[in-house]
């Protein structure tokens, strides 16, 4: 109550005093310091005292004003002989911004801990780090934060210098230090044109850092600021890039200059970045065009008469983009004089931090920037064109997108041929856009496409399907030696039907192992259309056969435990059910095969998948996942009530392991596992895939374990059948020794004889 009186009064006295009549001391006891009320500083009216005394509406300005002093301090390194302290530094810094550490300090995953300039009880004052254990920094990354830290006029020469001669791979330290020294760069007032080759230097060293280094830099955001500063300084330079002499630059292994001065142009080129800065005043130049094939570097300059089609049937075009006539006239109205394009061969500087991404770029990365405007939106759309490095592949999402610093969007750009791209098979994308960004061709991904670094759990979920494929197999293998060996076991009807089930189980696990190795699938990949159909069908029946089979089992379980009385089964029930089993999935398989075999081939809807020959769209919804789903809900049913029907009819308290262990084997038996992997497939969760993963593999080896290792009959074969094996290897022993026993005998009795 007190404060919202308090901020009553202040308005009152600010609205109606104004400026000019003297405003409180520093004295006065009821108006604190505005450093106290820094947590307030975004209220709209506060009275408070400022740093020179004077009363202020808004604690806002004194807050974010000032610097902590620099400063030495310990802090704790870990290191191969233990822990140590170390006396680090840190430099003169402003109100809530942060410093780099003189001796470069690394967290647990490897991005350098900075130390924040902040407000505390009315002071300024450093951030603790008291709790804070560093890990130590490789050589070339301690000596890049140097140069972060120091800041020389010469920083960018001896990054670069740094960078070329050194062996290392950078780390994300090094990633997030570089994009420090390029702010630093760009807040530097003089913008100097000599160092250009440097600053492309160190973006091709950076663009050739492996993903998994970029996307940890990334979380960092040192991967948008660098690429952000970077296309900012270069910008700023087209006016005196274009005047520059050709002495100016000198060619490298790591860089080229290429002047064009009677056209009006100056190209810079590294391995996979290229800088154009066009005048299109000087000769009407007002765009580039990149080809693909041996000669890497091969380019050409387009004009503001050129026609959008003879571009797009230019032969080997991998990348273009021009300003038309039209366009071009407009935007001189609006301020324009130059022309910037750059042309990213990778998108490794890209980096998207989503988990779960959709589409991915397939094209060079083109940016296009005009130095002059006030806004990037155009008069008019832009044409830009792009090479689809998977044109033979269908494009349902695919579009044409931009750089947001965050992802890929598509709003304000349209793509030739409009809506969907599944008809399109030209290579050569023709896009129009009505702002300027950085511009690529998207396609829809699938995690297999993405790789492992797009989520981190489906190496773990493949390590799980493998052991679980493993025991499953060896516990199938199992159950049919078991069979082979004991003529009891296999002569009893439950076995017969048991060995349908493994056989029908087995195959599809060893079909699905060998299909799921990676050379096999880029052979299908690349393959025709009968091969590919051939391989899903194949996997779509065996799959139907094995719930054919656990349908068949539920319904027999069901007569078991729940009708129990007046149950008579046909004298050739278990011929009847195999026939029924091994042949009715051939209708839902032969209907996908001869109505919808193009289903098999991989689309954007099924790559998510993977097996990558398997139904997709409504083949996949009817043929596949409706008669799994049917059978598994129904068999849910079944277990459901004999689970009920044993427990109420042996309800004593010592049978319920009896209940709990007839349960368990149901719930395998019967493939209920497999309402986690419905789940997953509608998307309920990731933990869903864990649990199907965990369950749905191990079926195999849970049949083995109840029907061999459990069941007190095989037991005891198996026991009998190594005790006998046991026994007559001991009478073999007896006799061995019995026989030498009586040789060395003899032979005593022979010598005694003898003499």
């Amino acid at each position: 109550m007190l404060l919202f009186l308090w901020w009553i009064a202040g308005y009152l006295i600010l609205v109606s005093g104004g400026t000019n009549p003297p405003l409180y001391a520093l004295d006065q006891p009821n108006v604190g310091r505005c450093l106290d009320y820094c947590h307030l500083k975004n209220l709209r009216f506060l009275l408070c005292v400022d740093a020179d005394g004077q009363l202020s509406h808004n604690p806002y300005k004194d807050c974010n004003r000032g610097f902590c002093k620099a400063e030495d301090f310990e802090l704790e390194y870990e290191t191969d002989e233990g822990k140590e302290k170390r006396i680090n530094r840190v430099e003169k810094t402003g109100v809530g911004q942060k410093a780099n550490l003189r001796d470069l300090c690394l967290n647990e995953r490897g991005i350098p801990i900075r130390r924040r300039c902040q407000i505390r009880n009315g002071n300024r004052v450093w951030q603790s780090l008291d709790h804070v254990t560093c890990r130590s920094a490789p050589e070339l990354s301690s000596s890049i934060n140097l140069l972060a830290v120091k800041s020389p006029p010469d920083m960018i020469s001896q990054l670069s210098s740094l960078l070329t001669q050194s062996q290392e791979k950078l780390a994300a330290a090094d990633v997030f230090s570089i994009s420090e020294i390029f702010d630093s760069l760009v807040k530097k007032p003089e913008r100097n044109a000599t160092v250009v080759g440097d600053l492309m230097t160190i973006c091709q060293k950076v663009m050739s850092t492996d993903n998994e280094t970029l996307r940890l830099s990334a979380d960092a955001n040192a991967t948008n600021a660098l690429l952000s500063n970077f296309e900012d300084y270069l910008d700023e330079l087209s006016p005196s890039i274009l005047k520059l002499n050709s002495t100016s630059f000198a060619n490298s292994t790591e860089f080229t200059f290429h002047p064009f001065f009677d056209m009006g142009v100056i190209v810079l080129k590294t391995s996979e970045l290229s800088v154009f800065f066009v005048d299109p005043e000087v000769k009407n130049v007002s765009g580039i065009v990149n080809f693909s094939g041996g000669n890497t570097s091969r380019f050409e300059m387009l004009h503001l008469s050129d026609n959008e089609e003879d571009i797009r049937a230019m032969e080997n075009l991998e990348s273009a983009v021009f300003i038309p006539d039209k366009l071009w006239s407009l935007l001189k109205k609006k301020g324009a004089s130059y022309l910037v394009f750059k042309v990213y061969t990778r998108d490794s500087l890209f980096v998207e931090t989503e988990e779960d991404i959709k589409r991915r770029p397939t094209s060079n990365v083109i940016s296009i920037t005009i130095p002059g405007l006030d806004d990037n939106k155009l008069p008019e759309k832009l044409p830009f064109f792009l090479r689809n490095a998977k044109a033979n592949q269908t494009q349902s999402e695919g579009g044409c997108g931009y750089w947001n610093y965050e992802t890929w969007l598509s709003d304000g750009i349209s793509t030739c041929g409009g809506g969907s791209l599944e008809t399109s098979s030209h290579p050569v994308i023709l896009c129009h856009a009505d702002h300027l960004t950085q511009f690529t061709f998207l396609l829809g991904v699938s995690k297999m496409q993405a790789g492992l670094d797009a989520n981190e759990d489906d190496h773990s979920l493949d390590v799980i399907t493998n052991v679980g494929l493993t025991l499953s197999l060896l516990g199938l293998l199992m159950i049919f030696v078991t069979a082979a060996v004991f003529k009891s076991f296999r002569t009893l009807a439950s076995t017969k039907i048991l060995l349908n089930l493994c056989t029908a189980l087995g195959l599809q696990l060893i079909f699905f192992l060998i299909m799921s190795q990676s050379h096999l699938l880029e052979q299908l990949e690349q393959s025709e259309s009968e091969r590919c159909t051939l391989v899903g069908a194949v996997m779509q029946y065996l799959l139907l056969v094995v719930f054919s089979w656990m349908f068949i089992i539920g319904f027999l379980q069901y007569q078991r435990y729940v009708r129990v009385i007046g149950v008579n089964h046909p004298r050739h029930y278990i011929l009847m059910s195999a026939v029924a089993a091994w042949t009715l999935p051939l209708i839902p398989t032969l209907l996908v095969v001869f109505l919808e075999p193009d289903s098999y081939r991989p689309s954007n809807s099924s790559m998510d998948y993977p097996i990558l020959c398997y139904p997709s769209g409504y083949a996949l919804s009817l043929g596949v996942i409706m008669p799994i789903g049917l059978i598994t809900v129904a068999n849910a049913i079944l277990v459901g009530y004999i689970s009920w029907s044993v427990y109420t009819a042996l309800f004593k308290r010592d049978l319920i392991f009896k209940q709990l262990g007839l349960f368990v084997l149901l719930f395998f038996l019967l493939g209920i596992t497999w309402i986690f992997g419905l789940c997953t497939y509608f998307g309920f969760g990731r933990v869903f895939a864990y649990l199907f993963c965990l369950t749905a593999t191990l079926q195999g080896f849970v049949l083995f374990l109840y029907f061999i290792v459990f069941n007190k009959e095989n037991q005891r074969a198996w026991l009998g059948l190594c005790c006998n094996s046991c026994k007559k290897r001991n009478q073999e022993t007896i006799q061995m020794r019995t026989d030498s026993i009586f040789q060395g005998l003899s032979h005593s009795s022979t010598n005694s004889t003898s003499i």
